[in-house]
């Protein structure tokens, strides 16, 4: 279950060693983790929660829950986050797991203190570009990543980005981009980077709580604090929804694109946001399968650049539909779709259900804000950063970090230090939201070569204006997320494909009449494997939405290194509807052809707290009856004192309340546990392996 190929990434793997897993010996290499080395061998399945024996296996990937829990050489480890090691014993939690024990007093320490200028929690887009400003004056900086390496979601990244290729990188792939900027940021001597280190919690005397490499406590007191922790993933209540095999699209790509292993052969999306489309295109490009794509609203809310080359692919995608339930024994065989009307109530009738071994929810995001909130609450100086300040695209952060550090380096008494109304504008324009949808136009060209310009809706991008050596593509100066246009005067396109290859949309494609005017070439970016299409080659042409528009000839597939890793597929086509080609069809029609049958799933589980495994119903109940403080439900139920301390279950409960119709202005909200994280006592004694 390793991905050995990839278009985009290299597959290069460290040591193998062996491990055991329930006594059997398994393969994994140096640097992966638990999690991904069981999804590699096939093992999805991690252990029985204690209450009902339910199975339990990844959901966030992101180390802020426990259903991913393992016994590893005897001790209870997150298996997400932890890396597995030549013979370790991995054993399934079963019920609660059983501390080891202990022969003898071990050897203690004091608990070091360290101060810093700035505290940086979160390595990702925003951190890395605040601690590039803090760097630039010599500001001594600490950044702390609870990852093994830095740059946040980028690294899961394989797309160009979008937006100002002046001011974010736009037109570059994430995972290059978060090269960039570690190296940047490495380049300071007075900027530190712990990878591998929680933050835990921010305290009334202006300290913050770090456990370092995951085992060693330490108290850090800045002058200032940034937060850039980016988001958390929001979940959802349906039958079956915490079997395994249903996780997060975040979760996916971290497995996918970060570990190299191929998490599931066919899935299905619940969800059509940036986060949804871009899984699913990911999973294509690791060979995946994707069944389908659900989304509530009567549109997707992502990029429609994202929505169209998914759907290119062959990816039906079901709009005003919800997922009805994760079928399966003990994990994921089937989901159940259905119609839901205005109100978002399933429509009787309507159901349809797909074959799947995995269901990714990918419903929206909520900012990881903890930290930043309790900082102005015991009056630090404190910024926020990035998802941790708003939700918004990655080159939004980019912007967000460089703003921050430049307050930061002002907060510290640094007179020269000003945010420009140029920076604050492309920070507003960057994190928009998609705007409006232009009618579509097909060009109609007598001859020549030409590109025709995909791209319909209103966002943040400007790579393909960059890319035109004759000037010929313009958008708004003033406004980025204006549609881009094709404006030929005195020059004409002389067709040199770099428009087509850097569109972070892959939304531009160039028809050349110059050879043939009945069977012009249509040239298209393609980034999937070179093996999966060759020359001579029929293949089903589509439009810019995925609508088939008849057959064509591969006639050439070019690997150019100056395209970084974008193949050029030039097709031949019939004059009739070449200017209307935007991609071919590559995933096989039975990959997404609905079961004949469609099987309720009976049991009553919609959960809404994974860790305690409290059911909406019993939530239901207790709101019916009156009870308006979730402190009241949590000490009736024990929703909110599992592992993620309410982070998963606290927006769900709330929404029942909304769904019960009790607004939320009289309700009570969780008291939050003083940790971030659950950290084992012996961290914080200070306790040695030494004898």
């Amino acid at each position: 279950m390793r991905i050995e190929e990839h278009p985009i990434l290299k597959v290069e793997r460290k040591r193998s060693f062996e491990f055991a897993f329930l006594g059997e010996k398994l393969q994994a290499y140096e640097g992966e983790t638990i999690a991904a080395a069981l999804f590699a061998n096939g093992i999805r399945i991690f252990g029985n929660y204690q209450k009902d024996g339910s199975p339990q296996g990844i959901f966030c990937a992101n180390g802020q829950c426990a259903q991913c829990l393992v016994i590893a050489d005897g001790k209870p480890l997150k298996a997400c986050m932890t890396a597995v090691r030549p013979g370790m014993r991995v054993e399934p939690v079963c019920g609660l797991p059983e501390l080891p024990k202990v022969d003898s007093v071990p050897l203690m320490r004091e608990t070091e203190k360290v101060e810093v200028q700035a505290l940086i929690i979160g390595g990702g887009p925003a951190g890395l570009s605040a601690a590039i400003e803090l760097g630039r004056r010599s500001i001594k900086t600490l950044i702390v990543e609870d990852k093994l390496s830095l740059g946040g979601k980028l690294v899961l990244q394989t797309h160009r980005f979008f937006g100002s290729s002046d001011a974010v990188y736009a037109g570059t792939r994430g995972i290059d981009i978060a090269a960039k900027l570690e190296e940047e940021v490495r380049a300071f001597p007075s900027v530190e980077v712990w990878l591998n280190s929680a933050a835990l919690a921010v305290f009334s005397d202006h300290k913050v709580g770090i456990l370092r490499n995951g085992r060693d406590y330490v108290l850090i007191e800045p002058e200032v604090l940034l937060v850039s922790t980016g988001a958390r993933e929001r979940s959802l209540v349906f039958r079956g929804n915490t079997l395994p095999g249903v996780y997060g699209a975040g979760a996916f790509q971290t497995l996918v694109n970060r570990d190299l292993v191929k998490a599931a052969e066919r899935l299905f999306i619940v969800g059509g946001g940036n986060v949804g489309l871009i899984a699913g295109y990911h999973a294509i490009q690791a060979g995946i399968q994707v069944a389908g794509l659900a989304e509530a609203l009567p549109e997707c809310g992502g990029y429609k650049v994202h929505r169209d080359k998914l759907a290119r692919l062959g990816v039906p995608i079901y709009t005003s539909h919800t997922v009805i339930s994760a079928d399966g024994e003990d994990q994921v065989e089937s989901v159940t779709i259905a119609q839901v009307d205005e109100k978002f109530n399933p429509i009787p009738g309507t159901e349809k259900a797909f074959a799947c071994d995995t269901l990714l929810v990918a419903v929206g995001l909520d900012p990881v804000d903890e930290f930043y909130r309790k900082a102005l609450e015991f009056g630090m100086t404190a910024f926020a950063a990035g998802d941790a300040k708003e939700i918004a695209e990655a080159s939004a952060a980019i912007i967000s970090g460089e703003i921050a550090g430049l307050k930061i380096a002002s907060a510290l008494g640094f007179e020269d230090v000003e945010v420009s109304k140029e920076l604050e504008d492309m920070a507003e324009v960057l994190a928009s939201k998609p705007g409006l949808c232009l009618p579509k136009r097909t060009p109609h060209h007598e001859g020549g070569v030409f590109p025709v310009i995909h791209c319909r809706q209103e966002i943040p991008c400007n790579p393909c204006v960059s890319a035109c050596p004759r000037g010929l593509i313009h958008i708004d100066l003033e406004d980025i997320r204006k549609v881009p246009e094709l404006v030929e005067g005195d020059k004409s396109c002389i067709g040199c494909e770099r428009c087509v290859v850097v569109c972070p949309g892959l939304a531009i494609a160039l028809v050349d009449y110059r050879k043939d005017l009945e069977w012009p070439t249509v040239t298209l970016p393609y980034e999937l494997s070179k093996k999966s299409l060759n020359v001579g080659d029929i293949v089903t042409a589509v439009d810019e939405e995925g609508n088939p528009l008849g057959e064509v000839e591969v006639t050439e597939v070019k690997a150019i290194p100056k395209n970084d890793r974008t193949l050029l597929l030039e097709l031949k086509s019939p004059r009739a509807f070449a200017e209307e080609i935007a991609g071919v069809r590559v995933q096989a029609p039975e990959a997404s052809v609905p079961l004949p049958e469609v099987k309720s799933r009976l049991a009553d589980d919609e959960i809404a707290c994974r860790c305690e495994r409290v059911t909406v119903e019993e939530i239901r109940k207790l709101i019916r009856e009156g009870c308006r403080d979730m402190n009241e439900i949590k000490a009736a139920t024990r929703a909110g004192m599992g592992s993620c301390g309410g982070k998963v279950c606290g927006p769900i409960i709330k929404r029942l309340f909304l769904e019960e119709g009790v607004p939320l202005e009289s309700v009570t909200d969780y008291v939050r546990r003083p940790l971030f994280l659950e950290v084992p006592l012996s961290s914080f004694a200070g306790a040695s392996d030494e004898k």
